[in-house]
């Protein structure tokens, strides 16, 4: 069987990985795996310092999303890939990778994920997590602070010049794609049953 491929959306802080999570706990673990776009943020470990922290993270270009689409369909004809393991406080990849073997149900997060057109090819569900600026403002900078060693001032600038910027261009139009737009994210249960209740159908 052709594994199914949900694309979950969302601007930054939308709540994208709770619902990921919920969908990945509730179909069981032996039978989703669940992919990161943000894994696939190109390595810029030849450039300073100084360089990287002027790079726009929030444009397309800056994720090998090729790379992604390859492993997509690497997967779906039932080998495994090396997903890279990017880290985020010197932005670079490291020398590990993680392997993630092919499942009935692959999951594809990431705030471009419906932005790109080779990713969308390969999605069978496209959801699209909706919550407000202000709400997703507050949980980037909090999780910015505390799991990738940035201050309260580079969080603010870097939304501020890249982040809103980026959203409004790229992620915001990416929502006429979806199948689904889930307001709350991971709180709306009766959004999420009716996501599971399609993704059993197609397993059947």
């Amino acid at each position: 069987m052709r594994p199914v491929m949900i694309g979950i959306a969302g601007g930054t802080g939308s709540g994208k990985t709770t619902v990921a999570r919920a969908i990945h706990d509730r179909v069981g673990k032996d039978r989703i795996e669940w992919i990161s776009h943000d894994s696939y943020y190109r390595n810029f470990e030849a450039l300073t310092p100084e360089e990287r922290h002027h790079i726009n993270f929030d444009h397309p270009d800056s994720l090998e999303t090729e790379l992604l689409a390859r492993h997509l369909d690497v997967l779906r004809k039932g080998s495994a890939v090396e997903v890279p393991i990017y880290d985020f406080t010197t932005h670079s990849r490291t020398t590990e990778t993680k392997r993630v073997e092919p499942r009935k149900v692959i999951i594809v997060e990431g705030i471009l994920v419906l932005g790109e057109v080779e990713l969308r090819k390969r999605i069978d569900i496209k959801l699209f997590v909706d919550t407000p600026p202000d709400i997703r403002f507050m949980r980037r900078l909090v999780r910015d602070i505390k799991t990738r060693g940035r201050s309260m001032e580079s969080v603010i600038e870097q939304y501020i010049t890249t982040v809103r910027p980026m959203h409004e261009e790229f992620v915001e139009p990416s929502k006429r794609y979806a199948d689904l737009i889930i307001p709350e994210g991971g709180e709306n249960l009766v959004a999420i049953d009716a996501i599971i209740a399609r993704v059993e159908g197609l397993l059947v």
